[in-house]
């Protein structure tokens, strides 16, 4: 491999920075909705739980993308 170049095939740099946008919202947004219990899941702990990892999730994604280590 020559220096840092970045190689990888598919989205133009533009393309994987709106996806990651976009995949920020969606794991946020289902982690809300697992938290406010929407999807009527008998457990409250088992729901907040998913919920919880979700919205984490999304803003790990979120600080990579703004690092620029995604």
């Amino acid at each position: 491999m020559m220096g840092n170049e970045d190689n990888r095939q598919g989205m133009p740099k533009g393309g994987r920075l709106a996806f990651g946008i976009l995949m920020i919202f969606v794991y946020v947004g289902m982690g809300l909705l697992f938290i406010f219990n929407v999807f009527n899941i008998d457990s409250r702990a088992l729901s907040c739980v998913i919920g919880g990892l979700l919205c984490a999730y999304g803003v790990w994604r979120g600080y990579r993308l703004y690092r620029g280590w995604n």
